[in-house]
């Protein structure tokens, strides 16, 4: 589910590039190439409303799908390991023995 999770989030990153490097940062963008023909059916105001939308839409779905895939991630399981446990328990000997008597 993560794998399809992050495959449509990066389609959609894809589109919201399109989105922002298609619009000019001083209104031309796509817009401006209709200047003159602000008359028509596709106006000018139309061309960058329509961009405008595209761009707050692909952002919402995007922060809306990290948001969801989060709770699709498993928790790390904690590993017991024996060789800590094991030395735990066990007393560290010295190499060198004392005999009983002395």
């Amino acid at each position: 589910m993560i794998t399809l999770l992050t495959v449509i989030i990066i389609l959609t990153c894809a589109v919201l590039a399109f989105f922002v490097l298609i619009q000019n940062p001083k209104g031309g963008g796509l817009s401006g190439s209709f200047g003159s023909m602000s008359s028509q059916i596709m106006g000018v105001k139309q061309s960058s409303d329509v961009m405008e939308k595209g761009t707050w839409y692909a952002m919402a779905i995007i922060a809306a799908l990290c948001i969801v895939s989060v709770t699709f991630f498993e928790k790390p399981k904690r590993v017991k390991e024996p060789a800590k446990q094991a030395q735990t328990t066990q007393q560290p000997t010295n190499g060198a023995q004392q005999p009983a008597g002395k």
